[in-house]
């Protein structure tokens, strides 16, 4: 086990009789922040589940901060703060009380539990609030309370499940900024699963991106962004005719009114899109090397396992059939 991987798998597949969850995934997730990706139905649940050693895997071996998925999960889940994204709270409860419950659940002293419960609770900034009932909490306490819960016992590795969906644009400005301290002043390591990719940027720098039970990409936001570069032009005046020309000559084309981006695969781009435009009579007003983003990425990836998709709020408000991926209903199955 290589000591720079929190997560590291080998032919992981997990099957519920004819239906395959997760397929054969080969996954290295190094410490630091990772997002973890896909629309609903692509594994994601399954995958956690997993590796927590909550249900046993088909086939293959995962390991876990150098655990074995398969023998030892009762320690990997001791080791590990879990931020889910349904509500996991006790309303009846107060903050403090349902913090320094989470640690006891983990076996911790209750009066060390307490303290941390304390600690916690003024890390993700709800000391002032701890002795409020959890059911006067808006949406963004409730997630602040949920990520103390999860890091009460200073695990390695914290998985957040949508920690910012939901909130407004300061508590949601709060929640990214806490996560970034715990990765870069903390040295903790943190799986999310977001479908807000702005927040994906901002707190990660490794991305695994599963579809269908199957690993679509992994590795560094930056280098994987670098595959799908682009120069974007600004065309006044036969912009028809200058998108038409370029695809004929095997250029591939992205076109909003005015705004074309096109594939940089050829060397030379800027001369052949400049000669084309000249031979058409299109005006270039600007021209510069396009910086992709998170969102192109992944619909680069989406479209070159060949799935027609707009956006990726498209790909990730999947039909409610295509939630149903835990097991099948007459095995007790149907979340997400």
């Amino acid at each position: 086990m290589d000591d720079d991987l929190v997560i590291h798998s080998k032919g992981l597949s997990k099957s519920y009789g004819p239906h395959v969850a997760l397929d054969d995934l080969n996954l290295s997730v190094p410490r630091g922040a990772t997002a973890l990706l896909g629309p609903n139905g692509a594994g994601k649940s399954t995958f956690l589940k997993t590796i927590l050693g909550l249900i046993q895997a088909t086939s293959g071996e995962a390991t876990v901060l150098g655990l074995d998925i398969k023998t030892q999960g009762e320690a990997i889940r001791a080791r590990i703060g879990y931020m889910p994204e349904y509500d996991a709270l006790n309303p009846e409860m107060d903050a403090i009380h349902q913090v320094r419950y989470s640690g006891e659940l983990l076996g911790m002293n209750p009066v060390v539990a307490l303290n941390r419960a304390h600690e916690a609770l003024q890390f993700v900034g709800m000391g002032e609030q701890r002795y409020r009932e959890i059911k006067s909490f808006s949406t963004g306490m409730k997630q602040a309370t949920k990520l103390a819960c999860a890091i009460i016992h200073d695990p390695e590795l914290i998985i957040a499940d949508e920690p910012s969906n939901g909130l407004d644009a300061k508590t949601r400005e709060f929640m990214i900024s806490t996560l970034n301290t715990m990765v870069n002043e903390g040295q903790r390591s943190v799986l999310m699963a977001s479908h807000l990719m702005e927040d994906v940027e901002r707190v990660c720098e490794n991305i695994v991106l599963l579809h269908k039970g199957k690993l679509a990409a992994q590795g560094r936001i930056e280098d994987l962004k670098a595959i799908d570069r682009e120069v974007e032009i600004h065309v006044w005046g036969g912009a028809t005719r200058l998108e038409e020309l370029l695809r004929d000559r095997g250029f591939k084309v992205r076109r909003e009114g005015r705004v074309m981006r096109v594939a940089n695969t050829q060397e030379r781009t800027t001369t052949h899109i400049l000669q084309a435009a000249s031979e058409v009579g299109a005006q270039i007003r600007r021209m510069h090397e396009y910086e992709a983003s998170l969102e192109d990425l992944f619909l680069a990836i989406m479209e070159n396992m060949g799935y027609d998709v707009k956006s990726s709020d498209d790909l990730l408000s999947s039909p409610i059939e295509a939630r149903r991926v835990d097991a099948p209903e007459s095995l007790g199955g149907g979340a997400s």
